[in-house]
């Protein structure tokens, strides 16, 4: 145990010590008496080669395709376990094994989720790891990738089973209100999620350490504590194993709440960028997002719900005798559940990520406020900008972007540094009105 700790300690210190020891702030970023936000973002911006900016705009801009190809052909495969009658074969092969109705919806569940994995793993073999190596977001081999797959697999398997069987049950017990009931249901399962991914799941796929007692861990616990948040400790996780990515989490309810930022955002970013990116998860601690997705997911289950009990009432209707389904209650009829859910998802995606990246903007003007480090906002940002397109249409963003451009978050920090100068030279004044205009 204490050979475990060491090797921790000393792991983490050398990330500390390879990490920039300050942001290598731009020309037209530095305070000075002619400061320009507008000037200062885009002077962030070029510091972007031109080749990986083509790069992350290709990628990223592939991904509206792949989003398409992922509804397309995830439907597709749904529509045939339908019309071969594969779903009802599968239903009968529960019958024959077991008598218990919730027992029998979770072995189906089981078979379906991995008859639906291998018919879909073409589609996802190269989504995520052929075009994450292509473009050099991926440190991991096919065995490591594959067996984080199969830890996925499981957990869709046993927890997404249990959320299925209860479903099922409510909607065969309660036929003309189940959709209201599993609305509560589905609020519960997203609370409970919040709940056990930080402190159980997520350790199934990387190591969470302490960080290390230091300067840097003192700055964040005493950010945390001056804003109400109560955790007496820091968490890094070996993002590394996957990825090179920066990222940082503030999780968890009710007692399960943590810190953790990855060993990335150690080694690649300054501690004023660590600072500016604690700030930002903080404010979605402060200000509730949590509870306020929770509703927001509340209100989509509801009328998604809603929306289902016709749908599937329509489906048996019409296609239930083509299928083998039985009633409209039959666990056979799941894959046009699944596929009703499919298209309502795909539909409202603007819907989504609007109020996504309306909470992250709020999370980033209240990191920048709190940790006070616009330079390392910027600095974040700009890594950032390795898997996301910098400066969007604002068609793009409203569309596809569940976070803000990379552009507009730059030009909120330097916006605010043109408004607090004086704290990054002292013959500067504070308050002056931005030049420049921006976004």
């Amino acid at each position: 145990m204490a050979l475990r700790l060491l090797v921790c300690m000393i792991w983490a210190s050398a990330l500390l010590l390879a990490a920039p020891a300050h942001p290598n702030v731009p020309a037209a970023a530095q305070p000075s008496a002619h400061f320009d936000a507008a000037a200062a973002s885009q002077a962030w911006l070029d510091t972007v080669p031109p080749s990986a900016h083509a790069r992350s705009d290709a990628y990223f801009q592939g991904g509206y395709w792949l989003m398409l190809w992922d509804f397309l052909y995830g439907s597709a495969v749904l529509i045939f376990l339908l019309a071969t009658k594969i779903s009802a074969g599968l239903r009968d092969f529960a019958e024959r094994i077991m008598k218990i109705a919730f027992l029998r919806d979770l072995i189906y569940w089981a078979e379906f989720t991995i008859v639906y994995a291998a018919l879909t793993f073409p589609l996802t073999v190269y989504e995520s790891f052929f075009r994450e190596k292509q473009y050099g977001l991926l440190n991991q081999n096919f065995a490591g990738w594959f067996r984080d797959q199969l830890v996925m697999l499981a957990l869709a398997v046993v927890l997404g089973g249990i959320a299925i069987a209860v479903f099922v049950m409510l909607v065969r017990r309660l036929p003309r209100t189940w959709h209201i009931w599993g609305t509560v249901v589905g609020v519960a399962f997203t609370a409970i999620g919040a709940l056990i991914t930080p402190v159980f799941l997520m350790p199934l796929f990387n190591t969470y350490t302490p960080l290390p007692d230091g300067p840097l861990k003192t700055r964040i616990l005493a950010l945390a504590h001056a804003n109400g948040i109560p955790v007496n400790n820091v968490y890094t996780e070996n993002a590394s194993r996957q990825s090179d990515r920066v990222s940082a989490n503030v999780s968890g309810l009710f007692g399960t709440d943590r810190i953790t930022l990855n060993d990335n955002l150690l080694n690649r970013v300054s501690p004023e960028g660590v600072m500016a990116t604690m700030g930002h998860e903080m404010g979605h601690y402060v200000m509730h997002h949590i509870y306020n997705s929770i509703l927001f997911a509340a209100i989509g289950i509801f009328v998604s719900f809603a929306i289902l009990r016709w749908g599937l009432n329509w489906c048996f209707g019409r296609y239930g005798a083509r299928w083998a389904i039985r009633d409209n209650t039959d666990i056979a009829l799941l894959p046009a559940a699944l596929l009703i859910i499919s298209i309502l998802g795909f539909i409202s995606t603007p819907i989504a990520n609007t109020f996504t990246r309306t909470q992250e903007y709020e999370a980033d003007i209240f990191g920048i406020n709190a940790a006070r480090q616009p330079d390392g906002e910027a600095e974040v940002d700009v890594l950032l900008g390795e898997y996301r397109k910098l400066d969007p249409s604002p068609l793009e963003e409203f569309i596809f972007y569940d976070h803000p451009s990379g552009r507009k978050r730059i030009y909120a920090a330097m916006r605010w540094k043109a408004e607090n100068l004086c704290l990054f030279d002292h013959a500067l004044p504070c308050a002056t009105s931005v030049s420049g205009g921006g976004e």
